[in-house]
C-alpha cells in the first residue's frame, strides 16, 4: 500500500450542478434565461435551458404555451423535444455543450467550485476497473481514508473527502462514521426516524427476538439505548403492561410517539395488537382498538396513509400465508376489512409498499415458501380496485426481506434475497412512470445484500440520504450505511394521474425558433424525420450526436409500440374468438332454455292428467266398494231364498208320509 495524492476534475453529477451555477442557473430557470442568451448564441440558449430542466425536473410534462408567447413557447418546444432522454444523459449533453459554447468554463469556475483533493489508498498489486456509465469511462475510486482512520470502500466513480460532512458520493453505498456502542446484530426489526434520529426496535438475532429500543443520532452518528419503561393501560388494566420480544413488526412514527404493529412472538395472540411508544416519557402502552382485528402476523406491510394504517398479507403464526387488507383510522382506532375488486397479489410476506400520490398503494416482491417474487400491483385507494400495471425498464430479479423508502416519486428499493443469495442491486422506481433503473451494485457478502435489513430516508446538510442498519446475509449484520441520492429532492417531478408512461411524447418534434424578427434558428431536435437539416453552430457536432441519440431511443420506442401493437393485435383476435364462442354458447343455451320450457310444459300437463287419473281411481274404488256391497247383498238373497225353497220342499214330504190333512197342506201353503 502507498499513499498519493489525487487530484481529478469534478465528476458527476456534481460537474453539472458546477456548469449550471456557471452558465447562470441559480434555482430559477426561467429568470436566468435572458441572461443565457446574453452569454451564448441564441439556439445554444434554448438547447441549454431544455437539457437543464431535464436533468432537474424529467420530461416535461406542462401544457404547450400560446404561440404568440415567442420565448416560452421556445423554451417549450426545446424542453418537451427531449422526450424521454434520462437525467445522466441530460446532464452529460449539457455539461458537453457548454464546453463547446466556451471551453475554458472550467478554469474560470474556480469562483463557483472548488476542486476535491484527497488521500487516496491505491493498491498497486489490483487493477482498478473504470466504471461504464451511458457508454463513458470514468475512473474508480477504491478505498479512501476516513477522518476517523476506518476505510470507507466504494466502487464510486465521484470522490469522498474526509468525514461524513463531506461526503461527495453519490449514488453508492458508505459505511458511516459511527461512534457509541453498537447495538446487538440482527435482522427483522423495526425502524423509523423522528427529528434526526433513527429508532430501532426489535429484531431477530439466532432465532430469539429482541425487545430493545437503540437510538442513532443522524447528526453526530451516535448509537444510545433507551431504558424504556412499561406503562399502564388505563382502558383496560391499571396493571403495568409488559411486552415480549418481538421481530417481522413494523414500526411507524405517529405524533409524538412509534407505534409497533403485529410481529411475531414467542406466544402470538390471536390478533393483532398495536403498542405505542411515548417518545417523552419512555414508556409502553397497548393502544385498544375497536372493529374486527386482523388476525396476527409477522411480516407484513404497513404504511400510514393521510390517518390511517393500510396493512396487507404477512405470514400469521401457523405459517399460512396471507393476502387479505385491513385498514386501521388511528383517530377512531376502529379496524375495517376491506373487499377491495379486481385480483389481488398472491399471498405473501416479507414484501415492500408505498403509497404515491396521496393515492395508489404500491405492493412490490415477497415471497411464499416456496418462490419468490418480483411482480407490482396498484390498489386506487379512492375506488378500492386492484391493477397490475406493465413494469419498465430494468426489472428487479424477484426478491424477498428487501426494504424500501419514497423520496418524492421515486421508490428506492434495497436489499433482499431469492432463497439462494442477497441481492446485490439497489433500484429506483419511477412511480410516475414505472420504470426501474440500477442505482448501484455492491459486490460480495455485505450488509447492503441482506434479508431483513431496515431502510429509512433522511437528511444531512440540507440533501436526502438513504440510512440502512442490520440484515442477515448468512451472518447477522449491525453495520450503518448510507446512500445519497444523485436527485435533489426540492426538484420533484410533477406527479402524472395515470401510471403508464406516455411514448408518444418520444415522436414529437422539438422545433424552436424565435419570431421572424430575430436573427438565426436555434438546434432543432427531429426525430419523425430522417434527415435533420444541418445546424450552422459551434455545435453542430454535438447536435448530430444528440439527434443521433434521440433517433435510437425513437426507433426503440417505436420498436416496443410495434410489439405492443402485435400484441393488442392478437389480444382483440382472441377476444374476437372468445366472443364467438360465446355467441354459440349463448345460442346453445337459448336452444336448451327453449327445450326446458318445452318440457316443463309437457310435465305440467302430465301432471295434470295424473291429477285426473287419481281421482277416477279413487271413483273406481269407490264403485268397487259399492259393487262389492251389492255382490254381497245380492248372494246373501240369493242365499236366503234357496233356503227357502229346501224348506219349503222338505215339509211337504214329511207332511205326506205323516197323513196330514189335505186342507192342512192347503193353509200352509
Amino acid at each position: 500500500m502507498a499513499m498519493a495524492r489525487a487530484s481529478s476534475g469534478l465528476q458527476y453529477p456534481e460537474r453539472f450542478y458546477a456548469a449550471a451555477s456557471y452558465a447562470g442557473f441559480d434555482g430559477d430557470a426561467n429568470s436566468t434565461f435572458k441572461a443565457l442568451t446574453s452569454k451564448f448564441s441564441k439556439e445554444s440558449a434554448a438547447l441549454l435551458y431544455g437539457l437543464y430542466q431535464q436533468a432537474t425536473i424529467g420530461p416535461c410534462n406542462i401544457l404547450e404555451p400560446n404561440s404568440w408567447k415567442v420565448v416560452e413557447h421556445t423554451k417549450w418546444k426545446s424542453w418537451s423535444g427531449l422526450g424521454n432522454t434520462s437525467i445522466t444523459e441530460a446532464m452529460r449533453l449539457f455539461v458537453k455543450i457548454l464546453e463547446e459554447e466556451d471551453p475554458s468554463w472550467y478554469s474560470r469556475a474556480s469562483n463557483f467550485v472548488a476542486e476535491p483533493v484527497v488521500d487516496v489508498q491505491m493498491n498497486h498489486n489490483s487493477k482498478a476497473e473504470p466504471v461504464v456509465e451511458n457508454g463513458n469511462s470514468f475512473p474508480e475510486t477504491k478505498t479512501i481514508s476516513a477522518e476517523n482512520g476506518s476505510l470507507i470502500e466504494t466502487q464510486d466513480k465521484d470522490v469522498v473527502l474526509e468525514g461524513l460532512d463531506s461526503v461527495a458520493v453519490y449514488d453508492q453505498w458508505i459505511a458511516a462514521p459511527i461512534s457509541g456502542q453498537r447495538p446487538k446484530a440482527r435482522y427483522e426489526h423495526g425502524a423509523a426516524v423522528v427529528q434526526d434520529k433513527m429508532y430501532i426496535y426489535g429484531g431477530n438475532h439466532n432465532g430469539r427476538y429482541l425487545n430493545d429500543i437503540q437510538v442513532l443520532d443522524l447528526r453526530c452518528w451516535t448509537w444510545s439505548k433507551i431504558e424504556a419503561k412499561a406503562g399502564a393501560e388505563s382502558l383496560e388494566s391499571p396493571s403495568p403492561v409488559t411486552f415480549s420480544p418481538c421481530a417481522g413488526h413494523s414500526l411507524i412514527p405517529w405524533e409524538n410517539k412509534l407505534l409497533s404493529i403485529a410481529g411475531h412472538t414467542k406466544d402470538p395472540s390471536e390478533s393483532i395488537q398495536v403498542k405505542a411508544f411515548d417518545l417523552q416519557s419512555y414508556t409502553w402502552s397497548t393502544l385498544k382498538t375497536y372493529g374486527k382485528a386482523p388476525v396476527s402476523r409477522g411480516g407484513q406491510s404497513v404504511i400510514l396513509f393521510g390517518t390511517s394504517l393500510v396493512i396487507f398479507g404477512g405470514e400469521d403464526a401457523k405459517r399460512t400465508l396471507l393476502n387479505d387488507l385491513h385498514i386501521l383510522d388511528l383517530e377512531t382506532m376502529t379496524w375495517d376489512e376491506i373487499d377491495a375488486v379486481g385480483v389481488p397479489p398472491s399471498p405473501r410476506s416479507d414484501h415492500a409498499a408505498a403509497v404515491h400520490a396521496e393515492r395508489y398503494l404500491l405492493i412490490f416482491g415477497g415471497g411464499s415458501h416456496a418462490t419468490c417474487f418480483n411482480d407490482l400491483h396498484v390498489l386506487d385507494l379512492q375506488t378500492m380496485e386492484w391493477s397490475r400495471p406493465m413494469q419498465q425498464g430494468e426489472i428487479p430479479t424477484p426478491r424477498a426481506g428487501h426494504a424500501g423508502v419514497t423520496v418524492g416519486e421515486n421508490w428506492f428499493i434495497v436489499g433482499g434475497g431469492d432463497n439462494k443469495s442477497g441481492v446485490s442491486e439497489t433500484v429506483v422506481l419511477n412511480m410516475s412512470t414505472l420504470v426501474w433503473s440500477v442505482v448501484t451494485t455492491v459486490q460480495g457478502r455485505v450488509p447492503i445484500a441482506s434479508e431483513g435489513l431496515s431502510l429509512v430516508v433522511s437528511s444531512y446538510n440540507g440533501e436526502d440520504i438513504l440510512v440502512s442498519f442490520g440484515g442477515y446475509n448468512g451472518r447477522y449484520n449491525s453495520e450503518v450505511h448510507v446512500l445519497k441520492p444523485s436527485h435533489k429532492s426540492t426538484l420533484q417531478s410533477k406527479m402524472i394521474e395515470t401510471p403508464v408512461p406516455d411514448t408518444t411524447n418520444a415522436t414529437r418534434d422539438a422545433e424552436s425558433e424565435f419570431d421572424a424578427g430575430q436573427e438565426g434558428k436555434i438546434r432543432e431536435i427531429v426525430m419523425d424525420n430522417v434527415e435533420s437539416e444541418p445546424v450552422k453552430s459551434k455545435g453542430e457536432q454535438s447536435n448530430i450526436h444528440l439527434v443521433a441519440t434521440l433517433k435510437a431511443e425513437k426507433e426503440e420506442l417505436e420498436s416496443l409500440l410495434s410489439k405492443e401493437k402485435m400484441h393488442s393485435i392478437q389480444l382483440k383476435q382472441e377476444l374476437s374468438e372468445a366472443e364467438n364462442r360465446n355467441t354459440e354458447v349463448y345460442k346453445e343455451l337459448q336452444s336448451v332454455r327453449g327445450q326446458l320450457a318445452a318440457e316443463q310444459s309437457r310435465c305440467f300437463k302430465l301432471e295434470v292428467d295424473v291429477a285426473e287419473l287419481r281421482q277416477k281411481l279413487q271413483t273406481m274404488e269407490t264403485l268397487q266398494k259399492e259393487l262389492e256391497l251389492l255382490q254381497r247383498q245380492k248372494a246373501a238373497s240369493e242365499q236366503a231364498a234357496l233356503n227357502a225353497k229346501q224348506k219349503q220342499g222338505s215339509g211337504g214330504v214329511w207332511g205326506w208320509l205323516a197323513g196330514s190333512p189335505s186342507d192342512q197342506k192347503a193353509d200352509d201353503t
